[in-house]
Order: structure tokens, then sequence, then C-alpha cells
């Protein structure tokens, strides 16, 4: 019998960080700010720690974000599950290699996995928002005309 797969592992990027290493084919960023050669490895978590992560050091940044899942059976660099004050999580020691990543999803401002559908609602409502402004300065700027006449 063997062994069950690994269970996939997280890592919060930023998406000019992801960007770059699609042309790199190798991530080598820790955690924001930090590189892999200043911190010996790669920050990852379970995913049900993935908030926590998001809360504790993402939610100020004002950049786009992207959640990375990573398949630890594709990875050519170690990972190891270490403690770290009560609990334990993954850390990769050594570059991700992009083959391990197998789903990359936007990051909402609250820390959510967007999906396509809840991105083009959004940019839907966004739309309808500024056409609904239009519409509302025209018809003033059209009643101010007829009062002025």
């Amino acid at each position: 019998m063997s062994d069950p797969a690994p269970e996939r592992i997280f890592h919060i990027a930023t998406a000019a960080d992801w960007r770059q290493a699609l042309e790199t084919g190798r991530y080598t960023t820790s955690t924001v700010g930090v590189s892999l050669a200043e911190e010996g490895f790669i920050h990852a978590s379970r995913r049900d720690q993935v908030q926590g992560v998001f809360d504790r050091y993402y939610r100020s940044l004002r950049e786009d974000l992207v959640l990375l899942t990573i398949d630890p059976a594709r990875l050519t660099s170690e990972v190891r599950v270490e403690p770290v004050g009560t609990d334990t999580y993954p850390h990769v020691y050594g570059p991700i290699d992009r083959r391990a990543v197998v789903d990359v999803a936007p990051l909402s401002r609250k820390g959510t996995p967007e999906t396509v559908t809840t991105l083009w609602v959004k940019e839907m409502a966004r739309r309808m928002g500024i056409a609904l402004l239009v519409m509302a300065l025209v018809a003033a700027v059209v009643l101010l005309a007829q009062r002025m006449a």
C-alpha cells in the first residue's frame, strides 16, 4: 500500500511576486518584503491557517494578493513542518517550482479567495455604480439648464 499524497500547503503572495515567478519558473519570496535568501525558507500554511496569516501579516497591504496552492509532491525543495508558538507550520526550504503550484486564486481585501464569478459581479457592480453616477450628473445638469432657461 502506498503512502497517501501529501496534503496541499498554501502561501499568500503579492501578485507582483507571483508574476515574477511565472517569468523565472521559481517563487523565492519568504514573506512580504523578505526573500528566501534572507529568511532561509518560505513560509507556508495549512488551509485552516490561511485566514489567520492574512489577518496578522497581509490585511494592511494595499497590493493585489493571491493564494498559492502548493502540491508538496511536486516540489524539489524540502518541506518541514515546524513549531511556531503553540502551532506548527510548513516551511519550504528552497524555491517553490512553478509546476508545484496547482492553483492561484486572487484574494479579496478580507483575505478570502475570489472566484471568477465574484470578480465579475464586483466589476459589474462597480461599472453600474459609475453609470448611475453619470446618469445622476446628466440629470442634474439638464434640470439646472431648464431652470436657467
